[in-house]
C-alpha cells in the first residue's frame, strides 16, 4: 500500500522550494512576471489589431438590430427602393404626348409617300406589260401589211371589197398608233435601217430603194426599215451647199 504524499515543489537542482523561502520569493517574482509579460502581449495584440471599425455598424444598423429586423429583410427594401426611383426616372425621360404625336406624323407621311411611289412604280410596270404586249401582237400582223403594199404597188385595192378590209385593217392599227417610215430621199440612219447594198458615191448618205418598210408602235421602234443606200437628190445636196 502506497502513501499518497503531496508532491513537492523542486527547483531545478532538485532543491525543496518549501525549505528554502528565497526559492518561494523567486518563484513568485517569477510568477509576477509571467503575468506581466502576458498582459503586455495581450496589449500589443490589441494594439496591432487597431481599433475596432465603428462604420460597420451604422447607426440604421443599430437601430434595425434593437427593432429584431433582418439584414436580409433591409437589402430588400434597399432593392425596392432603387427600383422605384429607376421606374420614376424612366418615366421622366419618356418623350412628351407633342413629340409623340410628330412622331407618328412623320411615320404616317413617309408611309404615304411610299405607297405614292408604289403605286406610280405599279403602273408603269402594268403599263410597260402592256405595250410589250401590243408589240406581240402587232409584230404578227406586219407580214400582212406588207402584202397589202404590195397589191397597192400593183394596183389591186383601188377598188372592191379588198379596199374596204384594207381600210378598216389599217385603222385598227392606226388606232393602236403603228407608223410606217422609210421613203426614198430620207436620211440613211443605221439605228432604224437596214442597208442591204450601198449605191452612194460621196459622204452624205440617203434612202435609196424601199425594199421593206419600218414601223414603230407609239414612239417605239418595232422593225428596222430594209433599203439600199444612195446619193441624195440633187436638191438635198444643193440645199446642204447652201447651209
Amino acid at each position: 500500500m502506497t502513501d499518497d504524499k503531496p508532491e513537492v515543489a523542486r527547483n531545478e537542482d532538485n532543491t525543496d522550494v518549501a525549505d528554502n523561502p528565497k526559492l518561494i520569493d523567486l518563484s513568485s517574482d517569477a510568477k509576477k512576471d509571467a503575468a506581466q509579460d502576458a498582459s503586455d502581449d495581450a496589449s500589443e495584440d490589441a494594439e496591432a489589431a487597431g481599433p475596432a471599425d465603428d462604420g460597420d455598424t451604422t447607426d440604421g444598423d443599430a437601430a434595425a438590430q434593437d427593432a429584431g429586423i433582418d439584414e436580409a429583410d433591409l437589402a430588400d427594401v434597399a432593392a425596392a427602393l432603387d427600383q422605384v426611383a429607376a421606374d420614376v426616372e424612366a418615366e421622366s425621360a419618356e418623350p412628351s404626348l407633342e413629340d409623340q404625336l410628330a412622331e407618328r406624323t412623320e411615320d404616317l407621311q413617309r408611309l404615304g409617300a411610299e405607297y405614292a411611289n408604289y403605286r406610280r412604280r405599279t403602273q408603269a410596270e402594268r403599263e410597260q406589260v402592256i405595250e410589250n404586249a401590243k408589240a406581240q401582237v402587232v409584230m404578227r400582223f406586219l407580214p400582212i401589211v406588207d402584202d397589202f403594199g404590195l397589191a397597192e404597188q400593183h394596183g389591186d385595192l383601188a377598188e372592191g371589197p379588198m379596199k374596204a378590209f384594207h381600210d378598216k385593217f389599217m385603222n385598227v392599227l392606226d388606232g393602236l398608233k403603228l407608223q410606217a417610215f422609210g421613203d426614198p430621199g430620207d436620211e440613211f440612219d443605221a439605228e432604224i435601217y437596214e442597208a442591204v447594198q450601198d449605191m452612194s458615191t460621196g459622204d452624205i448618205k440617203a434612202v435609196g430603194t424601199v425594199l421593206r418598210k419600218g414601223y414603230k408602235l407609239n414612239g417605239r421602234l418595232l422593225r428596222t426599215a430594209m433599203v439600199i443606200i444612195a446619193d441624195p437628190p440633187a436638191d438635198s445636196e444643193s440645199e446642204s451647199d447652201e447651209g
